[in-house]
């Protein structure tokens, strides 16, 4: 087993979390793939949970992106079962007996049917996930259940994240105080088309299935899908929101309902937070960078410029070099397939706009630029000068830490 990785200079402290109601949480050490840490996590809710989904669109999914897209129509949730260490993928026959045995044994000590029995893997792809663990430890998790499990549950279904991750929210929904609060996991095989990571959100807020799945699929296009660490989307992509009801708040009219204003900005401010936390643990990373693009054709169009300028392993090892090379980010914005035009490009860091109309800008001086790029957060800003649309993304520096944690990541 490869030694502990160095937490990211990038992490952030695990907040103060509250409790939800109508949720309660366990971990346990099962011995999936680690020794001598927790690696299995069980999330039990209250009766009437509703619950939404958004999955990978990579098209070789883990038997357990399968089993809960099929769960999800069903609308409502009792349970969620993760593991750490095995993804349960491209394992055939045997991966979907893991899934419908964990389903099983967790909804024989839940009290509730299988197909409220949510799951979620993550680990190494390819090699069988031996289910006698998971469901050896189930009966240990049932009875260790508390409200207060959240930072052991983040930790719990860490691979090769640093720190683990979670943020919280509270507002009203017509006067009645919710919450919402959740954990993510995340640090490598990190990209947009879902994103790459497991994350997993509870709110006490009274709200219908179809109104919740509305709101977290918008959310997440604006949040994970906008961050990128090394440009490979998992095949385990799994973004969960249960509500459990229990703040009694009063019944909306459906997701334009202005009632549910103030939930939805917190819920975008929520993932967004976790998905650049996953970023701030981009495996190797020194350095997050925010690329501001304006002046597209579409909104659309400048989110895939902003991409394509995150997912450039040379703009990135430029960062992590704390080189200023503007050209190398002239480069990505032509390589992205998107409308640009080399005369009305404009490209800035850190407040410092280096090149206009095509060229370097007259006089211009590379000290502040330095200067920033000497930092742990970083700008880039694009001006297409085409049209109105704007976008952004975040992503992270690619080091030589990189190379090392994914050249023996199953050693």
């Amino acid at each position: 087993m490869a030694k502990p990785l160095a937490v990211s200079p990038l992490a952030v402290p695990f907040p103060a979390m509250g409790q939800i109601g109508g949720v309660r949480l366990a971990t346990v050490a099962a011995g999936i793939r680690y020794q001598g840490r927790t690696d299995l996590v069980l999330m039990d809710f209250v009766a009437g949970t509703s619950v939404a989904g958004v999955f990978t669109r990579n098209t070789c999914p883990g038997a357990p992106i399968d089993w809960c897209r099929e769960a999800l129509a069903g609308g409502t949730a009792r349970g969620l079962v993760v593991n750490a260490g095995n993804a349960n993928v491209f394992t055939g026959r045997a991966g979907r007996e893991t899934t419908h045995a964990t389903a099983a044994a967790a909804a024989s000590l839940l009290g509730c049917g299988q197909s409220e029995i949510f799951l979620a893997s993550t680990g190494v792809i390819g090699e069988v996930l031996p289910h006698e663990r998971i469901t050896r430890a189930l009966p240990a998790l049932a009875t260790g259940l508390t409200p207060t499990g959240w930072e052991a549950a983040a930790r719990g279904i860490m691979t090769t994240d640093t720190f683990p991750k979670g943020a919280i929210r509270t507002v009203t929904i017509a006067g009645t105080p919710v919450t919402i609060q959740g954990i993510a996991k995340g640090s490598g095989m990190i990209a947009p088309d879902m994103a790459t990571m497991l994350c997993f959100v509870a709110t006490d807020a009274a709200l219908p299935q179809a109104v919740l799945q509305t709101l977290l699929a918008a959310s997440v296009d604006r949040s994970f899908n906008c961050t990128t660490v090394d440009s490979d989307t998992s095949t385990s992509d799994t973004v969960l929101l249960f509500a459990t009801g229990t703040a009694g708040n009063p019944p909306v009219a459906g997701n334009a309902d202005p009632a549910l204003a103030d939930f939805a900005e917190a819920l975008d401010s929520l993932l967004l937070e976790l998905a650049l936390l996953v970023v701030r643990d981009g495996e190797g990373a020194t350095k997050l960078v925010r690329i501001e693009v304006s002046g597209a054709v579409s909104d659309q169009s400048a989110r895939q410029v902003a991409l394509a300028v995150a997912n450039s392993p040379l703009v990135k090892t430029a960062i992590a070099g704390e080189d200023a090379n503007w050209g190398r980010i002239v480069m990505a914005v032509g390589k992205s397939g998107e409308p640009a035009d080399r005369d009305t490009l404009s490209i800035g860091v850190g407040g410092t706009w280096m090149a206009r109309e095509g060229t370097v800008v007259p006089g211009y001086d590379e000290a502040p630029v330095v200067a920033h790029m000497k930092g742990s957060e970083l700008d880039i800003a694009i001006d297409l000068g085409l049209g109105q649309g704007a976008g952004r993304a975040w992503t992270c520096d690619l080091t030589h830490g990189y190379i090392d944690i994914n050249g023996s990541y199953r050693s």
